[in-house]
């Protein structure tokens, strides 16, 4: 669904999106969509920050963050994307990176990490800060800081004294010091701990039409807003399984969680980052395909054994794959790996590597909506209400034995077509300093 939405035509016979930018270190599916393609580095050919702004290595009882530099040189064209923003950024004159006189204000990716400040003294990196370095969380940019991180195995790390370490939310001498160094956007007196949330209740209102500023003129979305922003924690039933199949005349059916008993679910192999990893030659060898997995009960009362070939369905799709039965899974939960599957192609791999030939995803079960009822003025998404999260976690299926003759994985779409330079060369067997 997805790829037919990347190259969907209007009436006039343009492409609905009109320009599509890739960024990607690899021939990744949506490269083949792109309509420009910025080739990036991989995160061991660049310099990283992992930073107190922006999800931190931090512990219970220390502020941590830490830094990436190269361990080898591309050996490509290629540059990384963080070099290409600043580089637009400036370009561009974006305020924050132009200087009064109109010109650029970082040179590069480095020098915006070193003298970037979200408020005076307060930047991407909180250790070595101050001009000698000496300073710890606030303090002016230092010309030196990446040099002192790479130094201490690029890593920084604060430890809370014992003052600071308890009761944080209403530690006095946490808040005060937690001020004065910029740890929160508006500086509390104290944490409170919400359970009955005014936020919430704010959004329930407008729905509710109490609210005195902006109110929705939907009727959906005011009765979204009533039901699901209730200012107390509540559970309701996942939307897209409790909705009910409509007939043609209009009488409402089954559940959807009726007709599709089981959870489907993903996990993310612990060393798949963003797929990169099917380049590993051995972990290729670990883990170069995948199975759906199933509790051993279940699989003996559907009558489906260890290594058969079955059809798992969802409202909106269905997908061919290889069972595997396990005792350490929910019974009424089958699960995968996520991002084993490949379209043959890409990736840099042989048209008929196992990732190809044997991978397979769950995306082609999930839609992007929820099912349209007699009622809807229009389709909403297939989303948490209140955050807008896709609920992929909400998937519904049912799973049956293939028919004899029934097997390979499926659906299948074309290989990829090389990219210009690709030659094809995909070796069988690779030799390191040998």
């Amino acid at each position: 669904e997805v790829r037919e939405m990347l190259v969907r035509k209007d009436t006039s016979g343009e492409y609905a999106i009109p320009f599509v930018v890739v960024v990607d270190a690899f021939h990744s599916e949506t490269v083949g969509f792109a309509d420009l393609v910025l080739p990036d580095t991989t995160y061991l050919e660049r310099h990283d920050t992992i930073s107190l702004l922006d999800r931190p290595i931090s512990e219970p009882d220390a502020a941590a963050d830490a830094i990436r530099v190269p361990v080898v040189e591309p050996d490509r064209d290629v540059r990384p994307w963080q070099e290409v923003l600043v580089e637009l950024a400036s370009r561009l004159k974006f305020p924050a990176f132009t200087r009064a006189d109109g010109s650029r204000k970082f040179k590069d990716y480095k020098d915006f990490v070193v003298n970037y400040e979200k408020v005076p003294g307060i930047g991407l990196l909180s250790g070595w800060r101050g001009v000698d370095g000496e300073k710890s969380l606030r303090g002016e940019p230092n010309p030196n800081q990446w040099e002192r991180y790479a130094e201490n195995q690029c890593f920084f790390t604060y430890r809370w004294p014992e003052n600071m370490r308890y009761y944080r939310y209403a530690n006095k001498d946490y808040l005060e010091f937690a001020e004065k160094h910029a740890l929160f956007g508006t500086p509390p007196v104290q944490v409170i701990l919400q359970m009955y949330s005014e936020p919430l209740q704010k959004f329930r209102l407008a729905g509710q039409g109490l609210y005195d500023g902006p109110q929705p003129t939907s009727l959906v979305d005011c009765e979204r807003l009533a039901k699901y922003f209730d200012p107390l924690p509540f559970w309701y039933a996942p939307l897209e399984g409790a909705q009910t199949h409509i007939g043609a005349d209009g009488a409402r059916g089954r559940t959807i969680a009726e007709d599709y008993p089981l959870h489907a679910i993903t996990q993310r192999p612990m060393m798949m980052y963003h797929s990169w990893d099917s380049q590993n030659a051995w972990l290729r060898q670990i883990l170069s395909e995948n199975s759906l997995y199933m509790n051993r009960g279940t699989a003996r009362e559907l009558e489906l054994a260890d290594g058969d070939w079955v059809w798992v369905e969802s409202h909106h799709g269905r997908i061919r794959c290889r069972l595997k039965t396990m005792e350490g899974v929910e019974a009424h939960t089958v699960w995968t790996w996520n991002a084993v599957g490949k379209q043959a192609g890409t990736w840099g791999l042989s048209p008929d590597a196992s990732e190809a030939t044997a991978g397979f995803l769950l995306n082609h079960l999930i839609s992007e909506l929820l099912p349209r009822n007699a009622s809807d003025a229009r389709r909403l998404t297939n989303s948490d209400p209140v955050t807008g999260q896709a609920a992929w976690f909400d998937l519904r299926v049912k799973v049956s034995k293939c028919a004899p003759g029934e097997t390979g994985i499926w659906p299948v779409f074309a290989a990829a077509k090389p990219l210009p330079g690709d030659h094809g060369h995909r070796p069988r067997v690779w030799r390191y300093h040998a």
